[in-house]
């Protein structure tokens, strides 16, 4: 007997919806996210890293219309917000939605803009976290650019999964590798984040991203010399988790 999707706790919605895509490409996974989307309620949620491209021109192929939630932190790179109005415009995305802290709250905790030196997660919750649930709220479904092969918690992600009982979060690249990224990028003459080229390989704040050395992981740039590894927007089970750094993952 099927069970009506309507009584469904969001995990097990997650679950089933794992079920029909098992076998889908990317491609395939975000139009399907898409279509059954009830009242357009979905957005994908991008940075403009190193690999948002991908998704972003999967997405400009299937529904150019479909809401962009761009985080300003105001603590980007300058590069950063460049690409970002050079990809919408390439791509022709026409609801690109730039989402930027309270500026109340950054006033009241974050006056010097150096909240990020003493509580790099307090910055984070400030600056990203706070302001992307709040935007969240409107949607019952987001889209990530997640991967497995970005380790620790990530290591376990599906196509589907729940964002507490609250909405469905869509990982269409989940399964894909390092190779699968570029060979895409390269295949279909996607641009380039610049920083790159200057030997970055995951993209986020300027005070909290540095270039990554040869046969570093790719996030290794990332809060660099402390044990945090995530921002805090990702969830597993309603409750925020770290993700633990490459060495303190068990064999």
């Amino acid at each position: 007997m099927q069970h009506d999707p309507a009584f469904l706790t969001v995990k097990d919605q997650a679950a089933r919806l794992n079920r029909q895509v098992k076998n889908f490409e990317p491609a395939q996974v975000l139009e399907f996210a898409m279509q059954r989307s009830v009242g357009n309620r979905i957005a994908l949620v991008s940075s403009f890293g190193a690999e948002s491209v991908v998704l972003l021109h999967m997405v400009s192929l299937i529904d150019p219309s479909l809401p962009i939630l761009f985080i300003d932190t105001q603590m980007l790179f300058e590069e950063t917000l460049t690409y970002q109005r050079d990809v919408a415009r390439h791509l022709g995305l026409s609801d690109l939605r730039r989402i930027r802290p309270n500026a109340v709250d950054v006033s009241d905790k974050d006056p010097n803009g150096t909240l990020n030196v003493v509580d790099k997660n307090a910055c984070c919750t400030l600056r990203k976290t706070n302001p992307l649930q709040q935007v969240l709220a409107e949607f019952d479904t987001w889209i990530t650019g997640r991967k497995r092969f970005q380790s620790g918690i990530r290591a376990e992600l599906e196509f589907f999964e729940s964002d507490g009982n609250r909405r469905i979060k869509v990982n269409p690249l989940a399964h894909w590798q390092p190779n699968d990224l570029q060979d895409y990028i390269e295949a279909h003459h996607l641009p380039k984040h610049p920083k790159i080229a200057q030997g970055f390989a995951s993209i986020g704040c300027a005070p909290c991203t540095s270039p990554v050395k040869d046969g570093e992981d790719a996030r290794a740039g990332r809060w660099r010399d402390s044990d945090k590894t995530e921002c805090g927007i990702h969830f597993a089970n309603g409750v925020a988790r770290r993700q633990p750094k490459i060495g303190e993952l068990s064999s």
